[in-house]
């Protein structure tokens, strides 16, 4: 396994590279546009504009990708993104940067339906568990290591978007220097949505939820960091311990959920989602200014029960499905949780526009509590699914369709 490991190091570099910059600009962006002058409502529709750009390349990328080839693709992707940073620093004008944010969505679905293709395609059905768990360990740490570059130079000045341009140039180095044989490409898995919602009602809101909270989350919650008095080293240290939350408790609430009706456990993670949400929207400057270990404390806990519902609602869907089904539902649920992704942030905007910044988590705060009073409600009329399809919680990226074969409960590779 670690030769195997070894020999996808090119690949997981270029990861790492690709992600500290997504997570530098994903931060960096509403941090501007906010010193810019823009609207609540402007920094929403620049979230809104790079989900539904991701979702335009999930259906587009891989046709680019089968017609250029892997490393080509893979470049072109790379150079794009740093050519709209650089656009967007000589341009701070709101309509200009909607445009960029979408292609910037494009790109970067382009560039994980890369990465995750050749993860996948030289994974066996022994590894491919232990290769998915090593990619989302380098997402995660690299999203950390991208808020602290915010440090580096002021917001307002080049260097940010310089840093993260650089970051993108840099991940193409390794994949155009790399031996390994391009993968060959992967079929695009049949989507029946209508068919998601009948078989597993919790799963599909669930990742429905994600969409409209989670991403609203990331693109609005600089700006109420902002509103606390928060410099960059306060803003990096607020979103990496919400990340850390989640990354430290996927894995525990995913044990716990396979020994147990799932849906308890999600259900009882929205609802301590809902109640870290209102106290940060009610009481989130008060708790600040008493003791801000209480303050990073709920925001912990808010990243704890916000960024393992996806996960969980992916192993939830999947318990009611023969596992040759996986990855058709899988990749349904990732593009209802990416169409869903698009309005939250709007939504989000409009409800701080109108009633200030820590409202977003009064936004969130009801997304989740009417989640978990949804699973509640199914848990009530629907029986547990049963225990012969039930299969091991396994943490998932939030990536591109060409992440889900790595996945182990999916069917076996033919090798």
């Amino acid at each position: 396994m670690a030769s195997q490991i070894s020999s996808l190091a090119a690949i997981l570099l270029s990861t790492a590279f690709f992600l500290m910059g997504n997570g530098l600009i994903g931060t960096l962006n509403p941090l501007r546009a906010h010193l810019e002058g823009f609207s609540d409502i402007a920094i929403g529709l620049l979230g809104a504009c790079y989900f539904a750009g991701f979702v335009v390349g999930c259906f587009a990328g891989p046709a680019l990708v089968t017609r250029a080839g892997h490393i080509r693709a893979f470049a072109v992707a790379g150079a794009l993104n740093a050519v709209c940073l650089m656009m967007q620093a000589m341009w701070t004008e709101p309509v200009p940067w909607f445009a960029l944010r979408a292609l910037t969505g494009v790109s970067n679905a382009v560039l994980f339906m890369t990465i995750e293709s050749w993860l996948n395609d030289r994974a066996t059905n022994e590894t491919r568990g232990r290769i998915l768990s090593t990619y989302v360990i380098v997402n995660l740490s690299a999203l950390v290591a991208g808020q602290w570059l915010l440090l580096i130079a002021a917001p307002q000045s080049f260097e940010p978007f310089s840093v993260a341009a650089i970051l993108y140039c840099l991940c193409i180095v390794p994949i155009g220097l790399t031996r390994l044989p391009p993968p060959q490409p992967s079929p695009v898995p049949r989507l029946d949505l209508a068919r998601i919602f009948r078989i597993s009602p919790v799963g599909a809101a669930g990742c429905v939820t994600v969409g409209l909270s989670n991403a609203a989350f990331w693109t609005l919650a600089p700006v109420y960091a902002q509103s606390l008095g928060f410099d960059t080293s306060q803003l990096a240290l607020f979103m990496s311990v919400f990340i850390a939350g989640g990354a430290l408790t996927q894995w525990p609430l995913g044990r716990l959920s396979d020994g147990m009706d799932r849906r308890w456990v999600i259900a009882a993670t929205c609802t301590l989602a809902s109640a870290g949400g209102l106290m940060l929207g009610l009481s989130g400057l008060v708790l600040l200014n008493l003791a801000p270990i209480l303050f990073y404390g709920v925001v912990f806990t808010l990243g704890a029960a916000m960024l393992p519902l996806y996960s969980l609602s992916i192993a939830h869907a999947n318990d009611r499905l023969p596992r040759v089904q996986f990855v058709e539902a899988s990749a349904g649920l990732l593009m209802i949780n990416a169409a869903a992704s698009i309005p939250g942030p709007l939504l989000g905007s409009f409800v701080m526009s109108a009633a200030g910044p820590a409202s977003l988590f009064l936004y969130t705060a009801l997304a989740y509590a009417a989640m978990a009073f949804y699973a509640f409600t199914r848990i009530r009329i629907k029986e547990p699914a049963s225990a012969a399809t039930r299969d091991s919680f396994t943490p998932v990226p939030q990536g591109s369709p060409a992440s889900l074969p790595l996945d182990p409960r999916g069917p076996e590779q033919v090798e």
